[in-house]
């Protein structure tokens, strides 16, 4: 493919590799090093004149640190005279941060707060981080994004350049019908009410049913009570949402489902996160299977979790950077999965 460039930044190199295999280039040569003082310093390693640019770097390890690098690289290949940089970013970062929230804690829980005597009304002078980093990535040089499954849609409008939002949808639904043969017989779950819509979408896919969970929280990092609307008995329950974290919202959601009589109980998330004691949670849990996309690195969780699988999404965000680079349709790629 002439005329384009593809760098990977440290935080998933793995995956860069496997788009440019897909792409059939070889993979640009940068340096990324720390100097004592731990800077980040980035030397762009051949010409980008007239390029256009790719620069895949996911919002995963020491997300600031990673953050930092990406719009360092955005900005030397933008004063090389790249003729357009696209920021490909499977995982944003900071996107729970996208609004003023009257509580105080992520859709996870397990948020740690400063002070014990935390005033809920301090939640009005939250910040908005996932509009500062869509700030940040204009000011670096960045003249388009390529994401997948925002934490919110609305994330897209904090741009002013375009950004193309794909879905792991497609890739889930082949995954449901390849690995569980009952399939049929399962009910899609939504472990909260903001996944209610994502829910719904796969269910009329398959053409079975859903169920979403209510939380109610007392405070910010316990979820006091879990309401189950939907009728789950004798059915294989299959909880979906857009990221794990610490994974106490679905390893509760999944003791629920079994409660209420689920045979069996899958989780399948696009960014597995899994900080602090998820992994254990995991283990600890009742799920059949727990399955992520590698958007972010799954190795080191998969080797500690034999529950976790992984689906490979590089497929998807090389045929967008080729369908971008070519000047065509990517809305193909939004219900179906590139062979």
């Amino acid at each position: 493919m002439p005329n384009i460039k593809v760098f990977s930044g440290t935080s998933h190199p793995d995956l860069a590799q496997r788009i440019v295999d897909r792409l059939g280039i070889d993979l640009g040569k940068v340096v990324t090093k720390k100097f004592s003082n731990l800077e980040t310093c980035v030397e762009i390693g051949e010409s980008v004149r007239g390029e256009d640019v790719y620069i895949v770097q996911s919002g995963s390890g020491e997300i600031n640190d990673n953050l930092m690098e990406l719009l360092i690289m955005i900005n030397a290949c933008k004063i090389a005279s790249a003729s357009r940089v696209t920021a490909v970013i499977p995982c944003f970062p900071y996107a729970r941060q996208d609004k003023k929230d009257k509580l105080a804690g992520s859709d996870d829980g397990d948020v740690k707060l400063r002070s014990k005597n935390y005033d809920w009304k301090f939640r009005s002078r939250a910040p908005i981080s996932a509009k500062l980093v869509a700030n940040m990535l204009s000011v670096a040089g960045a003249d388009h994004i390529i994401t997948m499954d925002l934490h919110a849609s609305q994330i897209q409008g904090f741009f002013d350049i375009p950004v193309d939002n794909l879905y792991a949808e497609p890739a889930v639904l082949k995954w449901i019908k390849e690995n569980i043969t009952e399939w049929k017989n399962s009910i899609i779950v939504s472990p909260d009410a903001g996944g209610a819509k994502r829910v719904t979408s796969i269910a009329d896919r398959l053409n079975v049913e859903f169920a979403l969970i209510h939380k109610e929280r007392k405070k910010a990092n316990e979820v006091a009570s879990m309401v189950l609307v939907g009728d789950v008995k004798d059915k294989i329950a299959i909880l979906v949402d857009d990221m794990a974290d610490t994974c106490g919202t679905i390893v509760h959601a999944a003791d629920r489902l079994v409660e209420a009589g689920a045979t069996k109980v899958y989780a399948i998330l696009t960014h597995g996160i899994f900080s602090g004691p998820a992994i254990s949670r995991i283990n600890n849990a009742c799920f059949e299977a727990v399955v992520v996309t590698n958007t972010i690195p799954q190795d080191g969780h998969m080797r500690d979790c034999p529950k976790i699988q992984c689906i490979d999404v590089s497929m998807m965000f090389a045929e967008a950077v080729r369908r971008t680079h070519n000047g065509e349709s990517v809305s193909y790629l939004f219900s179906n999965v590139p062979y």
